[in-house]
């Protein structure tokens, strides 16, 4: 699953999320109401007509008790008795205009609606019929008829409808993420492209065109300013290569010229150790753009790592290295060999510059260490100085693999960030991994684990 479909199918899955907690908060809000309703008592804003009526008590004549009286004043209501033939055998509280008998069909039509607009309640007692008229207003009756069969299909139906609409707003979600994620997969992926340096173009068509145009035109400026940028490095790299190789064999052939001035010779071995720096510069300049913009193929072979690391060793010995660096190498496992697949050029580059670097930064002298070793699954390259090393700061930035040009230190006039950053590159080249540490009791200690397979 492509990065896309996991950010979509998240989205998906948060929306259903949130429709089911929607359901389940109007549910929720349901019961508390239900709870209320019921701890409020609210039925018993309801006339209790069967209460009132055991208070009506009939001996020989109707009278209501004192309870009675409250109950129906609380009310603010009427009320009143009728016999078998309709007649009004008590009442109190009954509107003056009210007739004082009514027929079976005005008992009828009033028993379960209104009797001049005031809602009824009806109870039947053992002497007749107790009628209660409440005010106008406070309560509403409805008659409601069904035939029952036709009950259990209307709840079905109410039921199918709730779950068809949740079902087709979900449907309506997910089709429209759909489409989104159908115009929007293109596009995140030329981002993803654009942030690599990789080439891409995206069709200008549809509800997104501008956007697509914008990172087409985006992505053909950049890729326009990274050419730019390589050529000028490379055709800066073949101009000096000319004029550098006659400083370089001028400088060396006055050093080496006994008849001159010792101070003169002096003079010359500066210019050809700050040349051959300069060359270092350059070379490693124009390595890490074809590096960084992937123009050095990476020429694998099958290459003896201890072998490899002894010969960037003899290299240094054999170049005249200053009697004030002492250099050694040695074996984890003596004895023990491994095929390690990788280009053997930018190997020795990496540790040659690893080597450099101890050399550079450690201008009074030190003891360098290039150890090899060998596992069922891994090469590493351990090089170790006991030079003065470098700060806690920049330890932890280059471990925590942020950008070489933000560790470089220019206190010293030396710059820290080019050597380091082409190591960096040859390492990733070969899926590798690189760690720095600090030497005990000074000095700094590399090690770089290259996977065999």
């Amino acid at each position: 699953m492509n990065t896309v479909e996991r950010f979509f199918r998240r989205y998906i899955s948060s929306t259903i999320g949130i429709v089911v907690l929607f359901v389940a908060v109007n549910l929720l809000l349901a019961g508390a109401y239900l709870v209320i309703f019921y701890f409020n008592n609210t039925t018993a804003a309801h006339f209790p007509t069967e209460d009132f009526s055991n208070h009506v008590i009939n001996d020989g004549t109707f009278s209501a008790d004192q309870q009675a009286q409250e109950i129906l004043h609380g009310a603010n209501a009427w009320a009143m008795i009728l016999d078998d033939n309709g007649t009004v055998v008590w009442e109190n509280g009954l509107p003056e205009d009210f007739p004082k008998r009514y027929t079976a069909t005005d008992i009828a039509m009033f028993s379960r609606w209104y009797l001049e607009d005031y809602p009824i309640n009806i109870w039947k007692r053992d002497d007749g019929l107790l009628v209660i008229g409440l005010p106008p207003g406070d309560v509403v009756n409805y008659y409601f008829s069904f035939n029952s069969r036709y009950v259990r299909p209307m709840m079905i139906c109410i039921a199918a409808a709730f779950i068809v609409n949740i079902f087709l707003m979900i449907f309506l979600f997910v089709r429209n993420t759909y489409r989104v994620e159908k115009a929007m997969g293109p596009i995140l992926k030329g981002i993803r492209n654009l942030s690599s340096g990789k080439p891409f173009h995206l069709e200008e068509v549809g509800e997104l065109a501008e956007i697509n145009a914008g990172l087409n035109k985006a992505g053909d400026y950049l890729m326009k300013k990274d050419n730019t940028r390589a050529v000028w490095i490379r055709g800066v790299s073949h101009d000096i290569r000319t004029p550098l190789s006659m400083i370089l064999g001028y400088a060396s052939e006055i050093e080496d010229t006994t008849g001159l001035p010792e101070h003169t010779q002096k003079q010359a071995g500066i210019i050809r150790r700050q040349s051959e720096k300069l060359k270092d510069l350059v070379a490693d300049l124009n390595l890490t753009t074809k590096l960084e913009y992937s123009m050095q193929p990476i020429q694998k072979q099958n290459l003896n790592p201890v072998e490899l690391a002894r010969q960037v060793v003899s290299e240094f010995l054999n170049e005249g290295l200053s009697d004030q660096y002492e250099i050694e190498f040695s074996e984890e496992q003596p004895g023990k060999t491994a095929c390690l697949n990788g280009d053997s050029s930018l190997l020795q580059r990496m540790l040659s510059n690893l080597i450099h670097n101890s050399i550079v930064h450690n201008p009074n002298g030190c003891k360098i260490s290039l150890t090899c070793g060998i596992n069922d699954e891994a090469c590493s390259f351990s090089i170790s100085d006991n030079g003065k090393g470098i700060s806690e700061p920049l330890l932890n930035s280059l471990n925590h693999d942020e950008d070489i040009s933000s560790t470089q230190e220019q206190s010293d006039g030396i710059d820290h960030g080019l050597g380091l950053k082409v190591v960096k590159q040859i390492v990733k080249a070969h899926q590798g991994k690189i760690h720095y540490f600090h030497t005990a009791p000074h000095g700094l200690s590399i090690r770089i684990e290259l996977p065999l397979k």
